[in-house]
């Protein structure tokens, strides 16, 4: 599929118009990849890296053009590890994106085009940028949610195991700072091949540093988890402590009463308890008197 937009707002049928347009091709077939190689001077190796599946981002500045390949996040919002890439080819006087299916930022930016902002080529890429590093910051928030649940969980519920959980947005966290770290070497390569002086040079590199806060942030998110396992296994060492502790309490409270029971029971022919006949008595109010306590004693000094 292939729609086209002046600069100006207005939607066109494009017929190989070069001036003035952004023409957006959406899973082209070979028809009409001939039909984009007539209209516009294509690099070789640039149309190789946007049809490739699984590309990294990378940028290129051609004798022909300006390229730019970036991958982010589809849905951000849920997250899950979908992503997607749109690549910019970026003409004077027009912008040409080819992509699988379209982008999110991509399908914003297209609502955009005519307004006072975005009406050249180079506004046209710095707003493609731009939204794909909002992409970034969307998905940074919506794992510092998860985090903040998880952690909250790993407080209330001490027998909770958060571990499969942090792993798999330690996971997912990965390839995030993978995509974001990958994007912003992208623009800043773009930077490089820009007019030094130039209006779009400075929105480039407002666009790398959108994507250098999105990756910052990433990389807070993973000390985060990090930050969440060590409190995790600390506080699985506390009730470990705790359990040991209150297991040496009782202990030590049967310990004297073990050894009296141990007197008691030898096997001697005179001991006077044994012939008492409050001995039996006198065993048992020893055994309450003297675990009772010991029992108090630890109480007050909270060892249970």
């Amino acid at each position: 599929m292939i729609r086209a937009k002046t600069l100006d707002g207005a939607d066109l049928a494009w017929n190989g118009e070069t001036g003035g347009v952004w023409v957006d091709a959406q899973g082209v077939t070979e028809e009409e990849l001939a039909r984009l190689r007539a209209a516009f001077p294509l690099n070789r190796l640039a149309v190789e890296d946007a049809l490739e599946q699984g590309h990294w981002s990378r940028a290129e500045g051609y004798p022909e053009h300006a390229f730019i390949t970036v991958r982010s996040f589809t849905r951000p919002e849920e997250p899950d590890e979908f992503t997607e890439r749109v690549s910019i080819f970026a003409f004077p006087h027009a912008v040409l994106t080819l992509s699988s299916a379209g982008t999110r930022a991509l399908n914003n930016v297209w609502n955009l085009v005519g307004r006072e902002s975005v009406n050249t080529p180079g506004e046209v890429v710095y707003e493609l940028l731009d939204q794909t590093a909002d992409t970034f910051f969307v998905l940074a928030d919506t794992l510092e949610e998860r985090v903040d649940a998880l952690e909250e969980e790993v407080f209330q519920n001490r027998r909770h195991n958060p571990i499969p959980k942090v792993f798999d947005l330690k996971h997912l966290l990965a390839q995030a700072r993978r995509l974001s770290a990958d994007a912003r070497e992208a623009t800043l390569l773009l930077t490089r091949h820009s007019d030094p002086g130039s209006a779009d040079l400075l929105r480039y590199r407002d666009a790398q540093d959108s994507f250098t806060r999105a990756s910052g942030r990433l990389d807070g998110l993973r000390d985060h988890l990090t930050g969440l396992l060590d409190l995790h296994l600390g506080l699985q060492s506390q009730r470990m402590n705790e359990v040991m502790r209150t297991l040496t309490a009782v202990s030590v409270i049967f310990l004297p009463l073990t050894f009296l029971a141990g007197v008691w029971g030898m096997n001697f022919h005179f001991i006077p308890e044994l012939s008492w006949r409050y001995g039996y008595a006198l065993a048992w109010g020893s055994f309450l008197l003297i675990g009772g306590l010991l029992a108090y004693s630890f109480k007050r000094r909270g060892w249970w």
